[in-house]
């Protein structure tokens, strides 16, 4: 039988980083903490914490623990509640990874089915590189993952690469810049000054490729990783940049810039990675079935 008081104490070790601030919050020894918390891995048969400098970390089998102890003591709360007759049923979590790579404003369109889902739902969202969310899904720490790669072979996890559609791009620039490089399009991009993603991106790779094919070498005057700073940079005039077709109202409308033109060759592909061959979760089928009749009908 798992005891609770133990859960209860790795729970607050796990939050706080530290015995000592756990045994502070608790009102117990550092002592009896730090015995039930063997106790509790023992009882697992894993290392729940390791030490990295002064704090205490989770492992990826203590992630899987945390998320758990979450819902379990958030279930109690609302036994609490529901004896005391308050209100409850608060909504589900729906814990979802999205790579750092991924244009934001396109994430945005890709959630919103979520959003709207009934019941509904609490989104929580982890941005991250998308290796490292695929290794928290595979202990369980994210029900989703949003990418724009699917799984690269040499990551020996099991799950399932779900792709919800494809977007050409488009190239975008304030209109001062539109104005002078709209003509004779794409030829003018030869020499033009440029924005792009940094080279570990989908779309920088994508990009490069259709650079090279049709021998054309703009000016790189900035990369950036983040595509919502990209996009920031390009608001501000430094340059033009690229951006899925999907999201080009949003991104005109938002940043104030005009379509320069458009790339059919290069695409941009979304993927919603999981640990199962289908999808189950609502949450995640809405996302999936919102993309396909939707965004990339």
């Amino acid at each position: 039988m798992l005891n609770y008081h133990h859960l209860l104490y790795f729970s607050t070790v796990a939050k706080t980083g530290s015995v000592v601030q756990a045994a502070r919050e608790l009102g117990v020894s550092q002592p009896t903490i730090s015995a039930q918390l063997r106790l509790l891995e023992e009882s697992f048969g894993e290392k729940l914490l390791v030490r990295r400098g002064r704090n205490l970390v989770l492992t990826d089998v203590g992630r899987l623990v945390q998320r758990y102890a979450d819902e379990i003591f958030g279930l109690g709360r609302e036994l609490v509640d529901a004896v005391k007759g308050r209100p409850t049923g608060g909504p589900q979590r729906f814990v979802v990874g999205v790579a750092d790579s991924l244009p934001k404003l396109t994430t945005l369109k890709l959630l919103a089915p979520a959003l709207d889902a009934e019941p509904a739902y609490r989104l929580v969202l982890r941005i991250d590189k998308t290796e490292r969310l695929i290794t928290e899904l595979a202990t369980h720490a994210l029900d989703l993952v949003l990418a724009d790669h699917p799984v690269p072979p040499t990551m020996k996890v099991r799950a399932f690469n779900h792709l919800l559609g494809e977007s050409d791009v488009t190239v975008f620039a304030v209109p001062a810049l539109a104005e002078r490089f709209r003509r004779a399009f794409p030829r003018s991009l030869d020499g033009a000054p440029f924005i792009l993603p940094t080279d570990n991106t989908a779309l920088r790779r994508s990009l490069d490729q259709w650079f090279d094919a049709t021998r054309l070498r703009p000016r790189i005057v900035a990369e950036a990783e983040d595509m919502a700073m990209l996009q920031a940079l390009g608001q501000r005039g430094l340059g033009l940049f690229a951006a899925p077709t999907v999201a080009a109202e949003v991104i005109k409308r938002q940043h104030g810039v005009v379509s320069v033109g458009r790339v059919a060759a290069v695409t941009e592909r979304f993927y919603a990675i999981h640990v199962e061959r289908r999808l189950r979760h609502p949450a995640a089928l809405a996302i999936s079935e919102g993309a396909r009749s939707e965004l990339f009908a």
